[in-house]
């Protein structure tokens, strides 16, 4: 089974639109469909940028919302430990803990819409970087 960080960008997503690639990747992590990554650094971005203002108003979520998917999320997903941490690699430091997250939890692919600022650095580790519409290829291609 494929084990994939979800970046923050994908989650925003997956909560603006009821359709999509993001929100279909939400649903099967939901689902166990892959193993989903996850690290407590990582879950509390989720929780920081998912809560914003401006993505609570695009979203028609609460925080209640946002709280009760990534409790679920939690439950569901793979804790990684981060015992090997790499900061600085990446051009933007809140990338870091998404990287972090995949090279500890030796991840498939990190899902990502910024593809330019993880592919280099990520396929080092041997971690493929997928856009959401990849990533779901991939599964049902394994599910095949």
């Amino acid at each position: 089974m494929k084990a994939y960080v979800l970046d923050t960008d994908v989650l925003v997503a997956a909560f603006r639109s009821d359709t999509g690639a993001s929100r279909w990747l939400l649903e099967a992590a939901r689902s166990q469909r892959f193993r989903l990554l996850l690290s407590v650094p990582l879950m509390l971005e989720y929780e920081s940028v998912l809560t914003r203002p401006e993505h609570l108003a695009a979203s028609g979520a609460t925080r209640e919302d946002v709280s009760a998917v990534l409790d679920e999320l939690a439950l569901v997903a793979e804790r990684v430990e981060l015992a090997v941490r790499l900061r600085p690699m990446l051009t933007d430091p809140n990338d870091e803990m998404v990287l972090e997250t995949a090279i500890n939890g030796q991840a498939d692919a990190i899902v990502t819409f910024n593809q330019r600022d993880f592919r280099q650095v990520a396929e080092r580790f041997r971690c493929s970087v997928l856009r959401p519409v990849e990533a779901i290829r991939q599964l049902v291609h394994e599910g095949d």
